[in-house]
Order: C-alpha cells, then structure tokens, then sequence
C-alpha cells in the first residue's frame, strides 16, 4: 500500500506570458502533450515509472471566478487512475489565466485556494500536491528580472509576486486538506547558492543567499533571519502578511521538501551583484543539507536534466552524478524519499528559459518528441531497475504514507484518512492555557 522511494519522471507544463502578456508559452502544446498524451502516458509503463509530475494546463482549466473547464483533465486523469499511476498534481506552473493578468494581483491567492479545493473534490483520489512550482523563480523570473508575466525589474514587485504565490499555495494546501487530509505536499522548489567571486561580493552574495530561502520560510511558518525581514518590510509587507504565514507554520507536517537541481543553480556572484552561472561547484549533497538543516523535512530530488550534447552522453553522466549525490544524501542521514528526471520528454525554448518563442528543441527528456527514447531514458529504466529493490531493504523504516490510486478506499487507507483527519482537528482546536507548555 505505502512506498518507499519515488522514482518519478514529469510532463512539462508551464505556460508563462512574454511580450507584456500577448504571447502565452504553453508546453504542453508545443511538446505534443495534447496530442500524444496517451503515448505518453505509455511510455511511463515502459520505463517502470508510477510516479508522474503533473498537471492541467492552468490556463485553459480555470476559465473564471467558479468556472472550470474539466474536459482535458477528466480525459487524461481518468487514464491515470485507470492504469495505477500516482500524480504528484502540479496546479500552477508559471502562469496564470489571462483573466487573472499576473502574480501582482492580490486576488490570485483566494482565486487559486478556490481553484485547488475544486480540483481535489473533482478527483478525490488524487493524494500528492505540488500547488505551486517554484515560487522563489517565478517570482524572480516574473517580477525582478523581468522575464515572464507581469514583467517587472523591482524589488517591491519581486516581494508582491512571492507573497502572492506563497499565500496562494498555503490557501491551496489548507483547502485540499479538507477533501483530502492525508494529502501530501511536494514543494518543488529550486535550491540555490551564491559564491562571491571575490572580497567585495562577499555582501551581495551572503544577501542572495539569504534570500534564495524566502520562498520556504513563508511557505512553511519559519520565521525569518533580520536582514530579510527588513527587506520584506521595506519592500510592501506588512507585519500582518507577515504574520499570515507564521499562524500556518501546522501545514509543514504534512509536507516534503522537493529540491530541484540544475547545472545552473550555483552562481558567480561579482562586486557589483550581478552574477553568473558557476557550474555545479557544491552540488547537490551539500545544498540539499543547507536546506534540510534549515527545514528539517523529508526530501524528494524534483527536477534535474541536462542537454544531451555532441558526445551523447551527457545527460547520461548527469544522472549517474545526481544520483550518486542522492545515495549520498540518504546514506548520510537525511530522509531522502523521490529522484526526479525531468521530463519525460524534450522541451522547447528552455535554451533562453522560455523568453522568447524561437520553437527551439531542449533535448532534455528522456524520450525527443517524436517520442524515441533517448541514451539518457535506457539509463534512468536501467537505473530504476537496478535501485528499486534496493532501497527498501536499506530502510523499511524510511516509509511514505502514499496510496496507489486502486487503493485508495482501501479499508487501511481509509482508517490513516481518518487518523489524519482527527490529527487536523486537534491542532486547529484552541488549547487551554494549562496544556501550553514554555518548552
């Protein structure tokens, strides 16, 4: 009934605006998704793959305030149950409907709330979540860089779209929670690190490196270090914003940390605090601890790839490093439960992260998009194949709590819905002053 390790692949899904909102990048589209979905759906059965990133186009499925348009959704989710495959859900992926506009619309967080409780009562047997992809990059991404939606270069709007998506994404967790109370969240989120390139980058990149965490500690009620409160404050927050998150700080029980890891999440950073890609200089062991010592949850390897190049074997030696980092991790002490490759197709336009239209291939799938798998596909079948067994033996204790979806009612399943259900409860009835304890 229950796992212990997820080994998962994803379908892209991303549909971010360029151009001031005229231009709408969908992946799914240009990927074939709409077309080939059962295809796709049919290669997971080839690699050995039951676990899936996935989700409904965000913006063509939530057509209005109380509107939804289900009828991709019910075909491809149905198909899902059918053949026993577990969807880690991914409601929003760098975009929103265009009757929403963008991440500065302080209506977003109830609207998405609204829009996560409505998809969970639609597929109740649904149980993994990822409410909201990346919320550290598509704030920096949408509203400091100036890259995707809404556009802006400032940091009061960087700190507006990641308070919207981070509130949206606890209102999403809050509201599937009372449909599905065993839900679990995986967070994907990017982890990142900032080397000073030399003496006087020292200041810039300790305040990057602050902030990479911002995303989190909002997201999961930590509080904050000085500095970023100071910023935060600065830069629109209020106290009582502020305070909306640490009142919610319950929801991390029900929560795994999902780390993503590229090539490009380590950076240069010069005097002047701009910076640069600095290759895979710590790697993912190190910066996977930095975060596990801060939040202290357990950790699922959500996202990696790399472009297969000349030799053809790149994104095959990519892998066989990520997941020598992952055994590494887990060997160390830390409850490492999922391994990501991500996607299970190429993508498009990733090559200028999805700035420009040039329909440019990403050769990162581990199937191209005429659907033939790629050295990098037979690698990740062979290394599920080889690990699969393994792992559970290493640890019978290392468990997650996740249903396949033909056992969903399930009289044990049921029985730890209820379990979980009453635990909610508890922790939302207020406490006598007698039971506070000062410890």
């Amino acid at each position: 009934m229950f796992t212990s390790f997820m080994f998962a692949t994803g379908i892209e899904n991303s549909d971010p605006t360029i151009n001031n909102g005229r231009t709408r990048i969908d992946e799914m589209e240009k990927c074939g998704h709409y077309k080939y979905w059962k295809t796709d759906f049919d290669l997971l059965r080839d690699l050995n793959i039951r676990f899936l990133r996935y989700g409904p186009p965000l913006h063509t499925t939530f057509v209005g305030p109380g509107r939804y348009n289900w009828v991709f959704p019910d075909l491809t989710f149905s198909e899902l149950e059918r053949r026993d495959i577990v969807p880690i859900v991914d409601l929003c992926h760098f975009g929103v409907p265009d009757w929403i506009g963008n991440f500065q619309n302080p209506d977003f967080p109830q609207l998405f709330g609204s829009y996560a409780e409505a998809f969970a009562r639609r597929f109740p047997w649904v149980q993994l979540y990822t409410p909201i992809n990346e919320i550290f990059v598509c704030a920096l991404f949408s509203a400091y860089y100036g890259w995707w939606n809404e556009q802006m270069k400032t940091d009061k709007a960087f700190v507006t779209a990641l308070r919207h998506l981070a509130k949206a994404n606890v209102l999403a967790m809050e509201s599937i929670l009372k449909v599905r109370p065993d839900a679990i969240f995986v967070q994907s989120e990017s982890s990142e690190y900032f080397h000073a390139e030399n003496p006087s980058a020292i200041k810039p990149a300790e305040i990057m490196n602050s902030r990479r965490f911002l995303s989190l500690d909002l997201n999961y009620g930590r509080r904050v270090d000085s500095e970023m409160y100071e910023y935060l404050m600065d830069n629109g927050m209020t106290r009582e914003q502020y305070h909306f998150f640490l009142e919610r700080s319950s929801l991390r029980h029900h929560c795994i940390m999902g780390n993503d890891y590229y090539m490009t999440n380590e950076h240069r950073v010069r005097h002047d605090g701009s910076t640069t890609s600095a290759g895979d200089v710590f790697g993912y062991d190190e910066i996977t601890r930095q975060y596990y010592g801060r939040y202290r949850l357990p950790v699922m390897h959500t996202e990696t790839n790399l472009m297969e190049g000349p030799e053809g074997n790149e994104a095959v030696n990519w892998l066989w490093k990520q997941w020598a980092n992952v055994l590494r991790v887990r060997n160390n002490g830390v409850p490492v439960v999922g391994f990501t490759w991500y996607s299970l197709t190429d993508q498009m336009d990733w090559d200028v992260a999805l700035r420009e239209e040039n329909n440019n291939v990403t050769p990162v799938g581990l199937y191209d998009l005429d659907r033939n798998i790629r050295p990098v596909g037979r690698s990740y079948k062979q290394l599920i194949s080889d690990w699969a067994d393994i792992l559970p033996a290493q640890s019978v204790c290392l468990t997650v709590p996740v249903a396949l979806p033909s056992d969903c009612y399930e009289r044990p399943v049921l029985r730890h819905r209820e379990q979980v259900r009453q635990l909610i409860e508890n922790e939302a009835r207020p406490r006598d002053d007698s039971q506070q304890s000062s410890h």
